[in-house]
């Protein structure tokens, strides 16, 4: 990732607007900020979420609150918790999010 031409700034998350994203099950709620060619998220699954593909965009991900399952296509299956992060590259690891009770995620991609 290549961070240029972008002025220091702070982003008031309250402020942000919400936008709904259905899942398989569940929804996911954006909070969306793009600063170039950089994507700045906070999201929220419901409890039941499950994505809805398999993702192949890189991403780093904090889990801030609830707990995310994140499967890869390949069987593994990773588990974050608060405070726990996971980075994947651009279609290197096809990915995809589910949570049984819910999670709030800060996503950079």
């Amino acid at each position: 990732m290549q961070i240029s031409d972008i002025p220091f700034g702070t982003t008031d998350w309250s402020a942000v607007p919400k936008t709904e994203h259905s899942g398989e099950t569940g929804l996911a709620v954006w909070q969306t900020r793009h600063f170039g060619g950089i994507r700045v998220r906070m999201v929220e699954y419901t409890p039941g979420y499950l994505a809805d593909h398999w993702c192949v965009k890189g991403h780093i991900l904090l889990c801030l609150e609830g707990e995310l399952t994140t499967e890869l296509a390949d069987g593994r299956i990773f588990t974050l918790n608060p405070g726990m992060s996971y980075q994947v590259a651009d279609d290197a690891e096809p990915h995809r999010s589910s949570t049984e009770t819910g999670a709030k995620l800060f996503i950079v991609d």
